[in-house]
């Protein structure tokens, strides 16, 4: 049995704009004087990604630091860092190019539009073992519907209430449009060139799926799994919850192939798997917690919340042995109250405006850093 923590690290993405949330683009001048940030295709959002290491202590402070960095060099544009997914407060129309000398870029920009143009978490997690890479996978693949319901943070976009609480994943142009439940290293290897061959995929990054495994030399040399689907989680807190989740789900696994790998604990074909995954998906973007889901093992339905506790509680005696309950803490807090949108839908309800609602969160992502660091000046 395995106690071994993996390697975690995070490519967070970011939106700035004005502190009555009006998205402004900013992310080429960023980069240029900030290192540690680099440019998406469009300007109004850039991106940093954390040194991948075992301890949840040290993964906060990775994922505090930048954000206080950049925080500072917005203050002189009277600038800020901007909750949610989606373009809240912005032009849709328009594609507010990073580089304009970049063919990519072009090729983002002429295929997708602003659709593309989210911020979300992509949480990795190592795992240099092939055979176990896919079979982990397979089980984050058929449970990825679970962690986008408690990141879901994007209602808004353009102004308006879009009826849906992760419109990110709603938009966002999934790629290929049809992904299978990989049976090894092989098949996905094959199934990569086969996409590359016919077009359907641009290069070897061109795979925008919930999860996918990634490393140096995609798709031959792997060494992590990353998913993709979760919006941003401007708390790291509840984001060092999930990935604690996500990584005690992982050890379980590997520890217990039979029980939780979907190619022999589910009732359910490969094909079949796959078109439940993506129906999951769709509806956890829709409704998230309130969602009914469909359970990967058995084909019955299962409220998403009554899910999660399901999970929580199959990992409890692993996490106590690992001393990593207390981590898991913040998701209770989500289920009993609702998530990021959830609790912006329900104050918009009540009658704050859309822009109050995301100036208190605008202030509540700056308290977090300030009580850290306040915290941390006095050890």
């Amino acid at each position: 049995m395995t106690k071994t923590r993996l390697l975690k690290g995070f490519e967070v993405e970011l939106f700035t704009g004005t502190f009555s949330a009006e998205n402004i683009g900013v992310a080429s001048a960023v980069s240029k004087d900030l290192h540690d940030f680099v440019t998406e295709p469009d300007q109004r959002n850039l991106e940093y990604i954390t040194v991948p290491d075992k301890r949840y202590s040290v993964l906060k402070k990775a994922l505090l630091l930048p954000r206080k960095q950049l925080r500072q060099w917005l203050d002189l544009k009277e600038l800020t860092i901007l909750p949610g997914s989606t373009l809240s407060f912005s032009n849709l129309e328009k594609f507010e190019r990073s580089d304009l000398s970049n063919p990519y870029h072009s090729f983002i920009e002429e295929k997708y539009g602003t659709n593309v143009v989210t911020a979300s978490i992509h949480i990795n997690l190592g795992i240099e073992n092939l055979p176990l890479l896919f079979a982990a996978l397979r089980l984050v693949r058929c449970e990825a519907s679970l962690f986008l319901a408690l990141s879901a943070s994007s209602p808004f976009l353009g102004g308006n209430v879009t009826g849906v609480h992760s419109q990110r994943w709603i938009q966002f142009p999934k790629t290929p449009t049809a992904v299978p439940i990989f049976i090894d290293h092989a098949h996905y290897v094959k199934w990569i060139e086969d996409q590359l061959s016919k077009g359907y995929m641009h290069n070897e990054r061109h795979l925008w799926t919930s999860v996918r495994p990634n490393g140096p030399i995609r798709p031959y040399s792997l060494n992590r799994l990353e998913i993709r689907i979760c919006d941003l989680i401007s708390n790291c807190d509840l984001l060092l919850a999930i990935t604690a989740l996500l990584e005690l789900r992982i050890i379980s696994l590997l520890n217990h192939l039979k029980m939780y790998d979907p190619i022999q604990a589910s009732s359910k074909n490969l094909d079949d798997l796959a078109l439940l995954c993506d129906e999951n998906e769709i509806q956890a973007a829709k409704n998230s917690l309130n969602s009914n889901l469909i359970h990967w093992k058995n084909g019955n339905q299962i409220n998403c919340r009554d899910w999660i506790r399901e999970l929580v509680n199959d990992v409890t005696p692993l996490a106590e042995e690992l001393d990593m309950f207390d981590l898991l803490e913040p998701i209770e807090a989500v289920l009993k109250n609702g998530n990021q949108a959830m609790i912006w839908l329900d104050s918009y309800a009540k009658g704050t405006s859309i822009e109050s609602v995301l100036q208190q969160s605008i202030r509540e992502m700056e308290q977090e850093e300030s009580n850290f660091f306040q915290m941390k000046s006095t050890y």
